[in-house]
Formats: structure tokens, C-alpha cells, sequence
């Protein structure tokens, strides 16, 4: 068994919040702490990233704090994004749009109520060969709940595959069998993320856990044995995005409303190691975490002067980051993990 991994490029993560402001600065570092080297950027700020100007400078924003980190960044779908829009950010180098159905998650009050109005969008978008990320859910409405809530999306992430079959499309942080299966139902221009929580909780972690709660929420042990399932597979449609999503400890321990979103940034690489550790399925880590990403995104970035050597040799989990009630309590905090991640400077 294998008791040193070196990864041949540090990881990168295709689904990263690290908002804005203090936040920012306390989180960014925490990117290459975890073993990752691009970063693919959420634009669910307030007020959501909208303008291709404002996710410049955004970018510079991030880049002041680790400019060693390749940030691959993403505009907000509103009625803003027009076709014009996305020609204009295929010329500043934005990659993708991100789709948030209206109100599911945080910061989505401005999201999409109706597809429809959006399809010269995604017409431009297949033209300029962007990427539309899907928050794959449906809102809360009458027979619709948290935890049918993604099966219920399918059919519309299979509608949009049908109407644009060479927009490359990807469903976010997948959590059911049921989207496993839509994905290798569609065809090659169809992909997903698999987060690092979603491959150890369930909903029994979650209820009662504000911590462990994020959205899609984490379903079945069934549905979490199809997620590690697919991570495992060697199936390139599936890669890494671990949808980690700082909260300060006021916004996870409200009474009521706690914030949606798990923080697994700074052992990112750590938690995947130890899920595909546990199946035996360490050969599976590197194109899952390193390569499939990457060659779906069609990425350039920038070289690193570092490696990702990962040590199987006990860690423990930071208890928070950050100071006081403002800090970040992180996924499994005060817990051990079975592997070590070391940043090794060449």
C-alpha cells in the first residue's frame, strides 16, 4: 500500500467560494494550503458578478492576495448576460457562467426563474465554446424538497443538453444516484463535480449539524456510495470541485436560517485522499483530483514552484481559522485524518 503520494501537479478544484473582503484575505491562502493551483471561481458576491469589468477586477482582488494560484474565473447569469456580454468575456479570458436557480442557495436572490429567456445566451456561449455551470436544483414548491431537489432538476439538464449539444455543461456538486446517472446519460459535452464532503456525509450528519449543511444537502448512503462510486471510476465525466463555502461561525450557528455551505479548503486534497484510500482506489486519485478537470475546462495556467506530497501519517483538523465568531470552522474540525498534505517548495 501506498504510504507517499506526490502528486505530478498540485490539484485543481473546479468549484471554489472564497467571497470577498476580509473573507477573502483569511480564506485565498488557505487554496494552495489545501494542494490546489487553479481555482475555478464562483461569482455569487454581493452584489453577483455580472459585468466582465467587475470580474477583472475581482480577479485582481484575489491575485494581490496569492498570486501563485491560476483563478479560472465565471460570470453570474442575470438578464445582464447578454450575447454581446459573452463575446466580450471570451476576449477577457472568463471561462464560464454559473447558473443558480432563483433562491436555492446562497446568495442566489438574483438567479434564474425561467431558462427560456437565456437561450441566445447559451447560444453565444456554445459559439465562443464556454462552460455553463448548473446549480443543479429546483427551488422548494409543492411536491419539491430538499432532498428531491436535484432529481427534480434533471430534466432540465437534460433539455439544455438537448438544445445546445456542443455547450459543454457542468452539473455542480452532484449528491444523488439519480444525477450520477443523468450525467452518463448525456453526451461527452456533459460533466459533473463531486465535492469532498458529499463522499463521507449523509443526511444524518447534516440534521442537527449546521456545519455539515449545505446545498444539495447530502441525501442516502446510497447516494453517497454512487458519488464515490463515480469519483472512483476513472470516468473523466466526473472531477474534483469541492463547492467549499466559508461561513463565520455567527452565520452557521444562527437559531434559525443557518448559512449553506461546507469549508474543506484547507485539506481539500486530504479528504479525497482519505475517501479513496478507504475503497482501495488510490490509483484513481490523481486524474480525478490532477487531469479530468483540466481537460474538460481546456485550461492554461500558470507554473507552480511547488508539489503536492501527500504523507500517510495522522493530521488533525484545525478547530476554526480566523479569529473569534468572524473565524471559519472547517469540515471535520478536532477530527484526524489518516493523511497529511506538505506543500514542498522546489
Amino acid at each position: 500500500m501506498a504510504h507517499e503520494i506526490t502528486l505530478p501537479r498540485p490539484a485543481a478544484d473546479f468549484h471554489v467560494h472564497v467571497r470577498d473582503g476580509e473573507m477573502m484575505k483569511l480564506v485565498v491562502p488557505t487554496i494552495k494550503q489545501g494542494g490546489v493551483s487553479v481555482a475555478y471561481i464562483m461569482p455569487n458576491l454581493v452584489p453577483p458578478l455580472t459585468t466582465v469589468d467587475a470580474v477583472l477586477a475581482y480577479k485582481s482582488r484575489l491575485e494581490a492576495v496569492d498570486d501563485s494560484i491560476t483563478y479560472i474565473m465565471t460570470l453570474y447569469l442575470s438578464p445582464a448576460i447578454t450575447p454581446e456580454v459573452i463575446h466580450a468575456a471570451r476576449q477577457a479570458g472568463i471561462t464560464g457562467v454559473k447558473c443558480y436557480p432563483a433562491g436555492v442557495t446562497t446568495n442566489s436572490e438574483h438567479g434564474v426563474a425561467s431558462y427560456a429567456p437565456f437561450y441566445p445566451t447559451f447560444a453565444a456561449m456554445e459559439q465562443e465554446d464556454m462552460v455553463l455551470n448548473l446549480h443543479g436544483e429546483c427551488p422548494s414548491s409543492g411536491h419539491v424538497h430538499l432532498l428531491n431537489a436535484e432529481e427534480e432538476f434533471i430534466p432540465t439538464l437534460k433539455d439544455l443538453h438537448s438544445r445546445f449539444p456542443r455547450l459543454r455543461i457542468v452539473l455542480e456538486h452532484c449528491t444523488s444516484a439519480a444525477a450520477v446517472r443523468a450525467v452518463l446519460e448525456c453526451g461527452p459535452t456533459v460533466a459533473a463535480t463531486i465535492t469532498a464532503h458529499h463522499l463521507f456525509l449523509t443526511i444524518d450528519q447534516w440534521a442537527g449539524n449546521s456545519y455539515n449543511f449545505c446545498k444539495p444537502v447530502a441525501k442516502f448512503p446510497s447516494d453517497r456510495d454512487a458519488l464515490l462510486e463515480a469519483a472512483t471510476s476513472g470516468n473523466p465525466k466526473f472531477f474534483f470541485g469541492s463547492d467549499s463555502a466559508p461561513h463565520p461561525i455567527t452565520a452557521k450557528e444562527k437559531a434559525k436560517g443557518a448559512s449553506a455551505g461546507v469549508f474543506t479548503q484547507t485539506h481539500a486534497v486530504g479528504y479525497l485522499t482519505e475517501a479513496f484510500d478507504k475503497l482501495g482506489k488510490l490509483d484513481k486519485l490523481v486524474p480525478f483530483v490532477c487531469e479530468y478537470g483540466r481537460d474538460f475546462y481546456k485550461i492554461s495556467e500558470k507554473e507552480t514552484s511547488w508539489k503536492v506530497v501527500m504523507t500517510k501519517q495522522e493530521s488533525i483538523v484545525e478547530s476554526q481559522i480566523g479569529e473569534g465568531n468572524s473565524g471559519v470552522v472547517p469540515f471535520k474540525a478536532g477530527e484526524k485524518l489518516s493523511w497529511t498534505t506538505t506543500i514542498v517548495e522546489e
